[in-house]
């Protein structure tokens, strides 16, 4: 599948921004001196008509998946995200923490008929979202690899049967692949290494 475009016509019969490359056509095709991009996020778009066609986004730079800062040691300055349930399925929450001092930034749940994994994959979704929100360069560190895999690939990959009581964290999940599509972001993804540090700070203390 084509990777979805937005188009800014800033000269042409209806300037705008369009999400669908015929319709942008039409504004331009046959105009003299017809001004448009194309730009791979809506957000990147709105800014790009904003401040004119001399706009050029800023690339993101490529995040680090899985590997270890600062010489094998965990980053202080950082947000470390944990998900714990009760039962699989059963009550599911999660939460970010700075990493330095533990205090909380957010938390959400309990969640009824969730699973850990989808808990580990919605919390660091919500971390990526809140350090983007804030432009925050702060790296983030999550302890389950199935969650970092499914957010490299924007893709909730759970098992988990979808139910009238766990519908609030379907519309999460969704929520969250929804801004993995149309965000990008430059935030340093890093492992925690439980076997070498601890548990992770975020971790709910209940092993």
């Amino acid at each position: 599948m084509a990777k979805r475009k937005f188009y800014v016509v800033w000269k042409g019969l209806a300037p705008g921004i369009y999400d669908d490359w015929n319709t942008c056509k039409r504004q331009v095709y046959g105009q003299a001196d017809a001004k448009y991009k194309s730009f791979d996020t809506r957000e990147e778009a709105e800014k790009a008509f904003e401040k004119g066609y001399r706009y050029s986004p800023k690339k993101a730079s490529s995040p680090q998946w899985g590997k270890v800062a600062s010489a094998g040691k965990p980053v202080p300055e950082s947000l470390s995200v944990d998900a714990a349930c009760s039962g699989n399925p059963g009550a599911m929450e999660y939460r970010g923490v700075y990493t330095a001092t533990g205090k909380e930034l957010f938390h959400v749940g309990p969640l009824k008929q969730g699973t850990n994994n989808v808990g580990e994959f919605l919390a660091l979704v919500h971390g990526l979202a809140l350090l983007k929100k804030e432009n925050s360069d702060l790296p983030i560190y999550s302890d389950s690899r199935n969650a970092m895999l499914w957010v490299k690939n924007r893709k909730c990959k759970t098992l988990l049967a979808r139910t009238p009581e766990n519908e609030p964290i379907f519309n999460l999940i969704e929520r969250a692949e929804k801004w993995l599509k149309e965000n990008s972001y430059s935030t340093q993804v890093y492992k925690w290494e439980t076997g070498e540090w601890g548990e992770i700070p975020a971790d709910f203390g209940r092993k």
